[in-house]
């Protein structure tokens, strides 16, 4: 069963605004993520959007083949390695919910 996963990360708000300094740091970390789940068994597709409304929110969905799939990956080392540094980074843990098509 093809699942999607949706997954919230919030930028820092500052008291000057947003740390732009941190923005191109998370893209990097955000595009190699990407590219080591295109080399996962059973991923299908993912795209990265940002809150018009709210722009230090940003929306990663990921669609998988099945939730073992997903699992799979959720449970990679170097996943968990670089999660772990872009959480550090923003300060805060990524949000997941995990979605089936009914």
């Amino acid at each position: 069963m093809i699942i999607r996963v949706l997954m919230t990360r919030r930028v820092p708000k500052f008291t000057s605004g947003i740390d732009v300094a941190l923005l191109p740091k998370l893209s990097e970390m955000l595009i190699e993520l990407r590219n080591m789940a295109n080399r996962q068994p059973g991923y299908i597709s993912g795209e990265t959007l940002r809150n018009v409304d709210d722009p230090n929110e940003y929306l990663v969905i990921s669609t998988w083949k099945s939730q073992e799939a997903w699992e799979r990956w959720l449970n990679n080392k170097d996943r968990e390695d670089l999660e772990g540094r872009i959480d550090a980074l923003l300060g805060a843990s990524t949000v997941y919910k995990v979605f089936s098509y009914s």
